[in-house]
């Protein structure tokens, strides 16, 4: 793996805590507002979602050429016109917007173009495209950020084959970005051992059966006390809907 001072993109993984009852009202303003107006200063915006197991989480993911540019495109956005002229509007509705893992592509061959593959996946259309994400975030006894590790090649060379043979395409993989956060009036959470994994389907029940078929295999059956023994606890599953500046090619 590549030095992580090295250039590469870097990504925000952005869960919102919003005000009770508030949300689609937060998504509508940040779709009207906020999502053109980022990737205008070279921010690229990989989908805005709402969470389907809670009514007030929105989570949302951006992405950076590098940590050069993220310090460069968030100074330019927030020290912006539209940010100034609609941040009054934001920030009463959120409760907490601290809840952000800074990450890079996972070291895999193949890693970046599905990323561009989780773009088109979320930013689904109304003509038929998927209109369901589920977003896993892993945590792990051993750092993934570790070449002596493991855990990616692990999941690259096994794991994929099984979920994906279950009609899953695994459409992102995240390993955390070590550098420091150099913008620091955006809190992220720092030296978490994570893994992240995106995946999409056509609806949460199409999803539900298709995980519960990889999970019942054969092939996941045999991989899956190394699964076990690398998770410190159960992975969090973010079952999200594309919002509607996400369904906008």
């Amino acid at each position: 793996m590549s030095d992580i001072t090295d250039a590469h993109p870097v990504y925000e993984l952005r869960q919102y805590k919003i005000v009770k009852g508030e949300r689609e009202r937060f998504m509508r303003l940040f779709d009207e507002a906020f999502v053109e107006s980022q990737e205008a200063v070279g921010m690229r915006l990989y989908g805005q979602f709402a969470d389907l197991d809670d009514p007030d989480r929105f989570v949302w993911i951006r992405g950076f050429d590098d940590m050069a540019a993220r310090e460069r495109n968030l100074s330019e956005f927030y020290s912006g016109p539209v940010w100034k002229a609609r941040r009054d509007e934001a920030n009463p509705l959120l409760v907490d917007n601290d809840n952000v893992l800074l990450l890079r592509p996972s070291p895999m061959e193949g890693s970046p173009a599905r990323i561009d593959v989780a773009r088109d996946a979320a930013r689904a259309t109304s003509g038929g495209g998927p209109r369901f994400v589920a977003l896993h975030v892993c945590h792990l006894w051993k750092d993934p950020v570790d070449p002596e590790e493991g855990f990616p090649r692990f999941f690259e060379q096994t794991c994929v084959p099984a979920i994906e043979a279950a009609g899953l395409p695994v459409i992102g993989t995240f390993i955390p970005e070590r550098s420091p956060n150099n913008f620091p009036r955006l809190p992220v959470r720092e030296g978490e051992k994570v893994f992240v994994w995106m995946t999409h389907a056509a609806d949460a029940d199409d999803w539900a059966l298709r995980w519960s078929a990889c999970r019942h295999s054969p092939a996941w059956r045999a991989l899956e006390p190394r699964w076990r023994d690398a998770l410190e606890r159960a992975p969090q599953i973010l079952r999200l809907r594309p919002g509607v500046g996400s369904s906008t090619a």
